[in-house]
């Protein structure tokens, strides 16, 4: 490679994979993503590996899975259930990139280590969002939301609003590294569409609460599965809600995105306007999805629907990516960003302990052989106990070991919105058995301590769930 691409790296917080435009499921407003879309190459199957804030984000700098070194789950935990944080020695793929001459900024929300910025694994700088809210105070006077996770209309400027801030903080960012010999590497992290949406009226206007569809999945009754969805809609206190009340609140969730995808592509068009087309690679994911009402459900928690754990991922670098590409193997958005980044440099990283896969021949139009035959994703616990699941998902089925309660199992091609629980269904108890097998040589040749246990193992292996 004769001369090393900037890289912008854009990361929503808990975008469903199908509430983009481009994906053309739900009337979602994103036209600056789409453009990008036209431009690159969409992932139609990028999963994360943990529907967890800050696991998910330490999994994308160090490309492990985060049950290998204890991060089970947010490490500032709701009701004094604190985790363990991603530790401070170890390898991320941003300080490789420091040491390889990349200039790199980080602006937005961190999430990963609770003493330790994004300066402290590989980044020159770093501008935190809570300064937007500061200078907002200060420029227009306090602006007090009285509203719970419901979400509700933010009446204030646009350029006041911590997405637009972000997004000049980011271009004046790049005018500064594009002035210096060197390539820079950018990661744009927003909190946006994360609960409680609290959208800007001229984007909350776009949606009518009526016109808003119905999830798919609104219908689920639970029939033959865990215990913990119940109870999570009583937790939330949603169990008596019907579409009346949460399409309110998917309207604020839609407006939210709109808001968010204004902002990015107030980012992208600097790139294009500068010159810089060519020369920088753009990446766009999520760390995780959000229920917001799928299977009548709030966040994300104690669940590995596809709602959660599969997430938007685009890529574009013109003159490199095929235009207007696409592709459907798996692709972890979290595990792999390290494996990848390294190889599209020719950085050697072979024992760097990563356990994702590289997709960087498809970022250079390269014949790429997707090896996959199936994604994983994790969930640990938190917010109402601990409870620890593993997915193990192909492109016809899912299959969740609930280690504490009964398993899932889904015929994605009959039932895509994953309502009839197949798990307890005798004439599939030989698939079953396979894929439990299957997930365990998974879960062990990725580090999961999980399986570490004889007891949880022989419930893999030896079959012993009831």
């Amino acid at each position: 490679m004769s001369k090393r691409p900037n890289i912008l790296i854009i990361v929503s917080d808990q975008l469903r994979h199908d509430c983009v435009g481009y994906a053309e499921k739900y009337p979602v407003m994103t036209p600056n993503l789409d453009k990008l879309a036209r431009a690159g190459i969409v992932f139609t199957h990028a999963y994360s590996a943990i529907p967890t804030c800050c696991p998910a984000r330490q999994s994308m700098l160090c490309g492990r899975r985060v049950e290998s070194f204890g991060a089970y789950w947010n490490y500032d935990g709701a009701g004094g259930m604190k985790s363990p944080a991603m530790p401070e020695d170890i390898y991320t793929w941003t300080q490789e990139l420091k040491d390889q001459g990349y200039h790199n900024g980080y602006v937005g929300k961190w999430h990963v280590h609770p003493d330790k910025d994004p300066t402290h694994f590989g980044f020159d700088e770093y501008i935190n969002p809570w300064n937007a809210r500061l200078e907002r105070k200060k420029a227009f006077g306090e602006m007090d939301f009285t509203s719970d996770w419901r979400g509700e209309i933010d009446h204030g400027p646009k350029q006041s609003a911590t997405t637009h801030w972000q997004a000049a903080k980011t271009i004046d960012m790049i005018k500064r590294y594009t002035k210096e010999d060197q390539p820079w590497h950018i990661r744009l992290d927003f909190s946006e569409p994360h609960l409680p949406c609290t959208p800007l009226k001229e984007f909350a206007e776009l949606y009518d609460p009526d016109q808003i569809p119905v999830w798919e999945s609104f219908g689920d009754t639970f029939e033959n599965k865990p215990y913990i969805q119940r109870q999570q809609l009583h937790s939330w206190k949603v169990d008596q809600y019907t579409w009346e009340d949460w399409k309110h609140i998917v309207a604020r969730y839609y407006a939210f995105i709109t808001q968010m995808d204004d902002a990015v592509g107030q980012v992208i068009d600097f790139v294009d306007a500068n010159g810089l087309t060519e020369d920088t690679l753009i990446l766009f994911t999520a760390d995780h999805g959000d229920m917001c009402g799928g299977h009548k459900m709030v966040d994300k928690h104690y669940v590995l629907y596809d709602d959660v754990v599969r997430v938007p991922l685009l890529a574009r670098w013109t003159g490199h990516i095929q235009a207007g590409s696409s592709h459907e193997g798996f692709i972890s958005a979290s595990l792999d960003l390290a494996p990848t980044v390294l190889d599209l440099l020719q950085i050697d990283h072979q024992d760097k302990g990563f356990v994702g896969k590289t997709f960087a021949p498809l970022l250079r139009a390269d014949p790429f052989e997707n090896s996959r035959d199936c994604i994983i994703s994790t969930f640990n616990g938190q917010q109402f106990g601990l409870y620890t699941m593993r997915m193990l998902r192909t492109k016809e089925w899912k299959y969740i070991w609930n280690t504490c309660d009964v398993d899932e199992l889904y015929d994605l091609i009959a039932d895509p919105n994953e309502l009839v629980n197949l798990s307890k269904e005798p004439r599939y108890a030989d698939f079953l058995k396979a894929m439990r097998v299957k997930i365990y040589a998974h879960l062990l040749e990725e580090g999961d301590t999980l399986v570490g246990s004889s007891w949880l193992k022989e419930q893999l292996l030896e079959n012993l769930k009831i």
